[in-house]
């Protein structure tokens, strides 16, 4: 491995793209920490850790935004306003027939649409920090005295700074992430993300360092050595389950037709069609998760608006991430109701049918047209199902994590979750594209024997 790893960066191109990465995500890292001058992050870190619910909320957030929020920095809504402006546009592109057709255009139209995501970004990030420096001003405490006007409030000329720094924040984050893809190597959002997630891994060690201990059998608020070596052989197993479920496939056999031109004969080899048995990759457990946020949010906030009343209060329980069975059960609904809804909007059976038909390829015993595309969506349906049960699982593994061992959430969430699950296919796609660069020079990539 150390082998191949120096092959790697003696090739001058490869070295280029990676060294650039990396100093792309090293200023990515710098601006982590540059907070905004108007918040007393010592109260905000307080007022997180005494309600333990909205700071369970801003971990959950925090892990695909690429940023923290329990620490307002000018990359303070991090990359997700992006991504959830190329998932509308996604969605959008799938039923409204004028973006299908911008999106059937090729390269120019893929362009077309990715002007028109930035302009929502920059939408999105203005209605979001807004809403969140409202929060944030509310909270009397976390804004420092000098900022505040005579009413007690932030300033407008404040919030209007505010504002436009975590906007430009998030842009320049975009920015960092099309450069990536430009001159580095790897998907940029992907590698910022992932960044994201990996820097709370060292803090996340040393908690369980604090609360471990050498010594055999349970001890009272402390890890003995029989749990870590568990925890180990767990965490090694999730993450083989993730890679086997995450390069799964299901290969239909394709038979392409033989076409005579003067005396040559082309066609008539067998091929395979690969399908992913997890076909919407993570997207199921982020909708999921971030649809379950706004109950929680709601009847938390009625349960404060009416502190009598214990039926506010029993439902904010109930959607309680972590101690209610009724948001786990949810929440395995939801991810497969996302699954199937996501592999619709993404796998088009007539479209696949219709392209095996036209470039002369048929599935054996199955007519081309109709017949090819019904065969298609029911062998779909059904490793859907699995893909479904695979997420489910891993979604639920840190609570479990959690309630058996009692571990905080952070350490737990690399234990599966949205987090395993991005790092794994981020790493694997890093992999694939190093390994394009070996091959093209006749080495053999980092995964062969």
């Amino acid at each position: 491995m150390w082998e191949k790893i120096r092959v790697v960066f003696t090739i001058p191109e490869l070295r280029k793209k990676i060294l650039f990465t990396l100093g792309m995500l090293l200023v990515y890292r710098v601006g982590w920490w540059i907070t905004l001058p108007i918040i007393d992050q010592e109260a905000m870190k307080s007022t997180l850790s005494a309600n333990q619910g909205l700071g369970l909320l801003f971990q959950q957030v925090a892990v695909f935004s690429a940023t923290q929020m329990n620490q307002i920095t000018i990359f303070g809504l991090g990359i997700m306003p992006y991504i959830s402006a190329s998932i509308i546009f996604q969605l959008l592109a799938s039923v409204w027939p004028p973006l299908e057709r911008l999106q059937k255009e090729g390269e120019a139209g893929r362009k077309k649409i990715n002007e028109y995501t930035r302009y929502a970004t920059v939408v999105l990030c203005v209605c979001q920090s807004w809403v969140y420096l409202a929060w944030l001003s509310g909270q009397r405490n976390m804004v420092l005295p000098q900022f505040l006007n005579e009413a007690g409030q932030l300033t407008f000329g404040w919030q209007l700074v505010t504002v436009v720094t975590m906007t430009a924040g998030t842009i320049f984050l975009m920015w960092l992430g099309e450069q990536i893809d430009e001159f580095g190597i790897g998907n940029g959002i992907s590698l910022l993300i992932m960044a994201g997630i990996l820097a709370n891994m060292p803090g996340a060690l040393l908690d369980l360092s604090e609360r471990s201990t050498l010594k055999l059998g349970p001890s009272r608020g402390e890890l003995g050595i029989e749990v870590l070596v568990l925890l180990v052989v767990l965490f090694a197993t999730v993450v083989a389950g993730v890679v086997f479920i995450t390069l799964g496939q299901r290969r239909i056999p394709t038979q392409s037709a033989k076409h005579v031109r003067g005396r040559r004969v082309f066609g008539g080899t067998r091929q395979y069609l690969p399908l992913r048995v997890n076909q919407a990759g993570v997207m199921p457990i982020i909708f999921a998760s971030s649809l379950l946020m706004f109950p929680s949010l709601i009847f938390r906030g009625l349960a404060g608006y009416y502190p009598g009343s214990t039926l506010w209060t029993g439902l904010s329980e109930a959607f309680q991430r972590g101690t209610s069975y009724t948001y786990t059960v949810l929440y395995i609904a939801l991810i497969y109701f996302f699954c199937y809804f996501w592999t619709a909007i993404t796998f088009n059976p007539k479209d696949m049918s219709e392209n095996l038909k036209n470039f002369g390829t048929f599935i054996p015993g199955h007519r081309p047209g109709k017949p090819t595309a019904n065969y298609l969506e029911k062998v779909m349906v059904r490793i859907t199902y699995v893909g479904a049960a695979f997420l489910a699982v891993v979604a639920i593994t840190p609570t479990i994590i959690t309630k058996v061992f009692d571990i905080p959430f952070q350490a737990a969430n690399f234990f599966g979750g949205t987090g395993l699950l991005i790092a794994v296919s981020v790493a694997f796609d890093l992999v694939q594209k190093i390994d394009s660069h070996l091959v093209m020079r006749n080495y053999k990539g980092l995964l062969e024997g």
